[in-house]
Order: structure tokens, then C-alpha cells, then sequence
């Protein structure tokens, strides 16, 4: 995986549930779904497509109008590039990307776990 792709998926996808929603929503651009239909696809709870959606839209990527209903919308070209870039390369490596989401730890997680960490003897 190239280093923007990498940066894109750190930065904008937290989840494979927020992966497997995009992707759906892309393949299906011209649609718009209720929370319920999306639901319903992907065999998760409200409350977990709920988030997928407004990580989503908050990276630019979604957006719902006044009734409540979801299309994809990427922000701009480089982003609908990059989302373009993202499908490929889950459909031909989807091992390489679900590891590039579920391999970068949230840093304020980390810097947590860091404090609870002893010194070694010396430092």
C-alpha cells in the first residue's frame, strides 16, 4: 500500500465496519440509504453505523440531507481518487488494508498505555 493511501486510511478509516460502508456507499453512489437500510446491509447495530456515518462524513467523504438519508459524497477529486485507490487495493489485498486499519493504534491509546509502563533500570 503506498504511503497516501496509508495516511488516508489512518487519518479517515477507524473501523472495517466504516471500510465495508464506504465501499458499499461507493459501489452505489447514485443511491441514498436510511441508517436503517444501511443497518440492515451490513448486519450491525444502529449504533455502530451511526458512528461509521459521522466518522465518515466528518472526513469528508458522506453526507445526508434533511430526511436523514446518506449518499457518497467524497469532498473532492483527491479524495474520491484515493477511495477509488482504497477499493482496488481491498479487492486485490484485503488482508494489507484491514492490517492498515487495525494496525495504527489510536496515538492518545498509546500514549496511555505508555504511561502505565515501567522504566527499565537505568532510564
Amino acid at each position: 500500500m503506498d504511503e497516501d493511501l496509508a495516511s488516508f486510511v489512518k487519518a479517515s478509516i477507524r473501523s472495517t465496519w466504516a471500510l465495508e460502508l464506504l465501499l458499499l456507499m461507493q459501489k452505489q453512489q447514485e443511491q441514498e440509504f436510511a441508517a436503517e437500510e444501511l443497518v440492515r446491509a451490513l448486519r450491525g447495530s444502529a449504533t455502530l453505523v451511526s458512528n461509521c456515518l459521522a466518522q465518515l462524513q466528518n472526513a469528508g467523504l458522506l453526507v445526508a440531507d434533511e430526511a436523514g438519508n446518506w449518499r457518497y459524497a467524497p469532498a473532492s477529486v483527491a479524495l474520491e481518487e484515493l477511495v477509488d485507490k482504497l477499493g482496488r487495493a481491498y479487492a486485490e489485498r484485503p488482508l494489507a488494508v484491514i492490517d492498515a486499519i487495525l494496525g495504527s493504534p489510536d496515538d492518545r491509546l498509546k500514549s496511555f498505555a505508555d504511561a502505565f509502563r515501567f522504566p527499565k533500570k537505568g532510564d
